[in-house]
């Protein structure tokens, strides 16, 4: 597509070079641009594009594009420079544009919530994938097509930036792919990562304290959430929790509510719990069915639930829906369990949430025969309101409580740590090991057969990171090693 062309209906000024050049793709990155890119200068926390506009042209851009209206003048470039009010929100429509709007020929569900968008969103995409739709879900456990993960080149975000976004799903349309499912952190939206998404279907499961540094204040962060009510078709919200109710309240627009309280359009009701299933009844005026789900406690009926809600709303039969139901399963790193020979349940789950640490707590404490012991931190320059908060949850449940490392960035872990144990009960019993190998194997070492271990806080990831730096790291390698160890020491 020429310039002139990806230009034609966004307000820009032009100076310089020429707008009849071929534009073959979207970048702010400069080290990643590749010829016939079109390099967009962005200001970020920790440094700014314009100091690398040199590389960016020596790399083949072929035009620069600032919303610095002051650098039309300053700039001279061999290539053209382009003012734009908004580089984000140019960002967005042009990777769209160049994509030839691939998500228009598809149907866009969108999930936001503080806690459970990655779990939701697998539940709509097995869902549908059982019902013989080709979907593809997009988030932070990665990218799967038809429960399959696809391996693909992109930067590893809850919701991807537009330059990969689309092209990813141009992929999805070019291999019959019907359906996407894709996960709207608040950060994302704030970004305008989704502007140009053709979204059919906006999720709202819930809101709790979280981000509040990133966005600057709770009030900002509920703001960047209900951008998604204005990008969506229609509706789904969780009737349940106050804030999904007030932006259906305000939304004029086609919307249901689910839940598992009253005054829902899909409410599910628990009619008996098991250790591992949970027989429910879904009421609504569709229709209504008794079934049960693979998995007990009240935040996953609430998954669920919000994933029943979307397909009903996208026209699939109740019965249809709640009989694939029954075949659910948790994504990787939620409340995964690790078997094991020592008589332990030793569970994995990416908890780093007040709400969602007490929700995988409740859900363990109905079922342990022995100790509860829990495995956590905080991440660093993040969300420090929330330490003391997260450490008076662990202590109202844990029995025995290791403090280590998160992705202490860079922040002083020990610092961390003692923050959030200002939240424990008086006499917890609890230790603190930095090393996060180190407190997993000393967690499972003194466990007694019948105990009940969490790792919580970084699930499915592979990497931690300490002070500038990632390294490799995952928690469950971390305990498949240890136990293979503490077996094979057993046996010698």
């Amino acid at each position: 597509m020429q310039l002139a062309e990806l230009l034609k209906d966004w307000p820009c000024t032009v100076k310089g070079g020429s707008i009849r050049v071929e534009v073959l793709g979207i970048e702010d990155y400069a080290q990643g641009v590749k010829k016939g890119d079109l390099f967009v200068v962005r200001k970020g926390k920790k440094s700014d594009g314009t100091k690398y506009i040199d590389m960016a042209i020596k790399n083949g851009a072929i035009g620069v594009v600032i919303e610095d209206e002051k650098l039309l003048d300053s700039l001279k470039l061999s290539v053209p420079v382009i003012w734009v009010p908004n580089c984000l929100k140019f960002m967005s429509f042009s990777s769209a544009k160049l994509n030839r709007y691939p998500a228009d020929a598809m149907q866009v569900i969108a999930i936001t919530g503080t806690n459970g968008k990655t779990t939701v969103s697998h539940f709509i995409g097995q869902l549908l994938h059982a019902l013989h739709k080709n979907v593809i879900v997009i988030g932070t456990n990665g990218i799967y097509i038809n429960g399959v993960e696809v391996k693909l080149d992109y930067e590893n975000l809850t919701t991807l930036q537009p330059k990969h976004l689309h092209r990813i799903l141009k992929i999805a349309v070019d291999r019959g792919v019907q359906y996407v499912v894709l996960e709207a952190s608040s950060m994302g939206l704030a970004k305008h990562r989704l502007d140009d998404c053709s979204i059919n279907v906006g999720v709202f499961l819930n809101l709790a304290e979280d981000h509040i540094e990133d966005h600057g204040s709770y009030e900002k962060y509920k703001s960047a959430k209900q951008i998604l009510a204005t990008l969506s078709d229609q509706l789904v919200l969780n009737g349940d929790d106050s804030f999904c109710r007030t932006v259906g309240l305000q939304a004029k627009k086609k919307k249901a509510y689910f839940g598992l309280g009253n005054r829902v359009d899909y409410q599910l009701q628990m009619l008996a719990e098991g250790l591992t299933t949970s027989t429910c009844c879904l009421q609504s005026n569709k229709g209504q069915k008794v079934f049960s789900v693979p998995f007990v406690g009240n935040h996953h009926l609430q998954n669920t639930i919000a994933a029943i809600s979307t397909l009903s709303e996208l026209g699939f039969a109740i019965e249809d829906i709640c009989n694939a139901a029954e075949n659910l399963y948790l994504p990787k790193g939620r409340l995964e369990e690790i078997e094991n020979q020592l008589g332990l349940s030793i569970y994995i789950d990416y908890a780093h949430t007040e709400a969602a640490l007490r929700a995988v707590l409740q859900t363990l404490k109905k079922t342990v025969k022995g100790d509860l012991i829990v495995v956590f931190s905080c991440g660093g320059d993040r969300d420090k309101h929330k330490r003391i908060k997260m450490g008076a949850v662990a202590s109202k449940f844990a029995d025995n409580i290791y403090l280590t490392m998160d992705n202490p960035r860079s922040e002083d872990p020990e610092v961390i740590n003692t923050q959030i144990a200002a939240g424990f009960i008086p006499n917890q019993q609890y230790e603190m090991i930095l090393d996060r190998a180190q407190a997993i194997e000393t967690a499972i070492r003194s466990a007694k057969a019948g105990d009940t271990i969490l790792i919580a806080g970084k699930g499915h990831e592979k990497t931690q990171t300490i002070g500038s730096k990632q390294f490799e790291f995952s928690d469950f390698d971390c305990v498949k090693e240890v136990l293979e160890k503490y077996t094979k020491d057993r046996v010698e």
